[in-house]
């Protein structure tokens, strides 16, 4: 799968309406490996006023979280993002804790991750995705405070792709 991988669509319900929002997300270390990562992640943002900063910052990425070598290190069973608009999902989620990830690559792949939503407005989870969402994009560690973070616990997984294993195959668990 390609860069969709990054930007499902987050569908939830309750009284700001049935809702689907694009938004990026990512698997989250385990959490013993979390604060070491994290530990990096500062030691990188300190040098943003540096040349070369999201380069930098999407090789740090690379090797902590992307490569062969970093999987040990992640959790599978999470994923989490960072809510940016504080709207329709923000309000459902208040509500109804369930939501669906719906991963989509054209033409035909797609899967549908059902999911338990935890919200964090501090704490290591919150630090850890607002500082990798600032490994790449200029830091700016004042807004985090109003920039919460969701973890999408993994419920079930089922293949929705366009094919003869796909069309709503339960896959996990």
């Amino acid at each position: 799968m390609g860069f969709t991988t990054h930007t499902p669509a987050i569908i939830t319900n309750g009284s700001a309406g049935l809702n689907g929002s694009i938004k990026g997300i990512g698997f989250l270390p385990k959490t013993e490996f979390i604060q070491e990562i994290l530990d990096i992640y500062f030691e990188h943002i300190e040098t943003a006023d540096q040349p070369h900063y999201a380069d930098r910052g999407l090789k740090i990425l690379y090797e902590q979280m992307w490569s062969q070598s970093a999987f040990e290190k992640i959790d599978f069973s999470i994923l989490g993002t960072l809510e940016l608009a504080k709207s329709h999902t923000w309000t459902n989620l208040h509500e109804n804790n369930k939501a669906t990830l719906l991963f989509y690559e054209p033409p035909a792949i797609s899967f549908e991750v059902r999911c338990s939503t935890e919200i964090h407005l501090d704490g290591v989870y919150h630090k850890f995705l607002n500082a990798q969402h600032d490994m790449f994009h200029h830091p700016n560690p004042d807004v985090w405070k109003n920039r919460p973070a969701y973890i999408f616990r993994i419920d079930e997984i089922y293949d929705n792709s366009a094919t003869k294993d796909g069309f709503g195959t339960p896959i996990y668990p």
